[in-house]
């Protein structure tokens, strides 16, 4: 429900005339970016994907989802609205962490770099725990562990192109689209991270966003060419206006709602704005403060409108506590069980 109540924009906030003034110069990077969009087939990241389309040359442009048949259509459309763009689907449930692998294998196999990777991949459920055959819940696995795993597959080339010689080829960034604020005030439950004997809706969104928020600054220190970004999206239009429990919600909001095209604009200014800089370039002009506290971290927690946010009492709290390292053992210990042992958590 996040992507319906947006974070309060505040005096900050970028306009769209800024967004829009950004985005036109992107046609001054390199030809061939190599873009990633896990969930590219519907919503934010369809919307996103059009926008990187239209305003860079010969793009590369993955799509990772289950519809073929949508898939087919996009493409078409892609191809129409920038003929020099390259557009390859891929057909996985990344609900599994085997199959998001395999997804990666793919790209590995094909790409020696990638200067974007956009996921919004989740499900909208009133459903209890719904547990996978690696022995997750389908819900929390899309919002965490298969965003992290990705991560962590396509690093390498991530830094690859963060490297390039040409230095309008060395976009190098990673969004995750959900909402850093439901769990920047909360504590996991440390003995119970995967929510196996502890599961709620709330309780599942908010680990999933505490989770990833830790999850991230771990990445943005271990790979400091790479900016992360945890982003809130407000009110959209996505896949989820389809669905007879939420129209209802979605016309009331109507008036309230970010546009498709302006959420993809935007969504694209947060994907490759300078002020989202990784940790190697803090010290370039205009930078802003990361989601610890620090100018330019490298981690940065995002509203809709591109509103930057800094640490909270809890998250310092929680970081002294070692929170990042009891998470990441923990996502560790399961993805060695299901990925390494092909075996279930």
């Amino acid at each position: 429900m996040s992507a319906l109540f947006p974070k309060s924009a505040s005096k900050t906030m970028v306009s769209l005339a800024e967004v829009r003034s950004h985005n036109s110069t992107l046609k001054n990077l390199a030809p061939g970016l190599v873009a990633v969009f896990v969930g590219g087939t519907s919503g934010i990241s369809l919307y996103t994907a059009q926008e990187f389309a239209r305003n860079t040359t010969s793009p590369h442009i993955y799509l990772i989802g289950r519809n073929e048949t949508e898939a087919e259509r996009i493409q078409k459309e892609l191809k129409t609205i920038n003929s020099s763009s390259t557009i390859d689907f891929i057909k996985k449930d990344v609900s599994l962490l085997r199959k998001v692998d395999e997804a990666c294998k793919e790209i590995k196999e094909k790409e020696k770099k990638i200067n974007l990777l956009f996921m919004t991949i989740g499900a909208m459920t009133f459903k209890g725990r719904t547990e996978t055959e690696e022995g997750l819940d389908r819900k929390f696995a899309l919002h965490y562990y298969a965003r992290m795993r990705f991560i962590q597959n396509l690093a390498p080339l991530l830094t690859a192109a963060a490297t390039d010689a040409d230095p309008k080829a060395s976009l190098s960034r990673v969004v995750s689209v959900y909402d850093p604020f439901i769990g920047k005030d909360k504590q996991p439950n440390f003995d119970d991270l995967s929510l196996k004997n502890n599961f709620s809706l709330g309780t599942c969104a908010a680990h999933a966003s505490a989770m990833q928020n830790f999850a991230l600054e771990r990445f943005a220190r271990l790979y400091p060419q790479t900016s992360f970004i945890h982003e809130q999206p407000g009110a959209v239009e996505t896949g989820l206006a389809k669905s007879w429990a939420l129209k209802p919600l979605y016309f009331l909001l109507r008036p309230l709602m970010v546009g498709k095209k302006e959420s993809g604009e935007r969504h694209l200014f947060a994907s490759t704005a300078p002020r989202y800089a990784p940790r190697s370039k803090a010290e370039e002009k205009g930078v802003v403060v990361g989601a610890d506290g620090v100018q330019g971290s490298g981690h940065y927690h995002l509203s809709y409108s591109g509103e930057a946010d800094g640490e909270s009492k809890i998250s310092a709290e929680l970081r002294k506590d070692r929170a990042e390292e009891k998470i990441w053992n923990h996502t560790e210990e399961v993805y060695k069980k299901v990925c390494d042992e092909n075996g279930k958590y």
